[in-house]
């Protein structure tokens, strides 16, 4: 299916812009050896990332994307990994290779542009400020803004509103089902990135409208 030029961007945050997956891994290892467990290791933590802290946690516990562990666990292992991550949000993520020019190409060009993540916005913001892109979006959504988060429409049709822009007009650029699911639900266009998390899937698989292996692929995308 071939593009049509949007009039507005919404980008996701972790498997998209930012490479977040070392400082969550660390601060899952770091909670499971003070509460006695194994730890599981980045590998494995790449597969869980993607439906907020909350979900990546209970995974952690249990070493199963689909499983969910004892609420006297989790609620003993929850608020050691809220004290981790909040000392260790970015120490050790980073922007993707391309983002940067992505952005830069989407400023130019005159793109609406707004960032849309089920990452908690206590997270959200402090990250995309230390990484120096967090004035690079008219509105930022984060998983606690609204009622909803992705896969539910909410967000997404939440900023189309801010912008004033028909669905039609817009472009979710993610990288997991969550991110085609919300678009395709919101009547947005899809685009996704291959180098994502997406729980160990393909997301080809999942048929979203394009997919470029870089942001700085975004000008030749969306102006052939």
């Amino acid at each position: 299916m071939a593009l049509k030029k949007p009039e507005m961007i919404l980008i996701d945050v972790d498997g998209t812009l930012v490479d977040s997956v070392p400082d969550l891994a660390y601060c899952v290892d770091e909670m499971l050896k003070q509460i006695d467990m194994p730890v599981r290791g980045e590998e494995r933590v790449r597969h869980w990332v993607g439906n907020g802290v909350e979900r990546l946690v209970e995974r952690a516990l249990v070493d199963d994307l689909d499983g969910y562990p004892d609420e006297a666990l989790k609620a003993k292992a929850l608020p050691i990994f809220m004290d981790l991550y909040a000392e260790n949000t970015c120490v050790r993520s980073c922007l993707y290779p391309g983002v940067q020019e992505g952005i830069n190409y989407m400023k130019s060009a005159g793109y609406k542009m707004g960032c849309v993540t089920n990452k908690a916005a206590a997270f959200t913001i402090p990250l995309l400020k230390e990484l120096g892109i967090h004035d690079e979006f008219s509105i930022i959504i984060s998983g606690d803004t609204l009622a909803k988060k992705k896969p539910d429409p909410l967000p997404l049709l939440h900023a189309a509103e801010f912008f004033g822009v028909e669905p039609s007009q817009a472009m979710m650029l993610g990288d997991s089902v969550s991110d085609v699911k919300a678009a395709r639900a919101a009547g947005f266009q899809i685009t996704c990135m291959t180098y994502g998390y997406n729980h160990g899937a393909n997301i080809a698989d999942a048929n979203p409208d394009a997919l470029i292996d870089s942001m700085a692929e975004l000008q030749s995308l969306l102006e052939k």
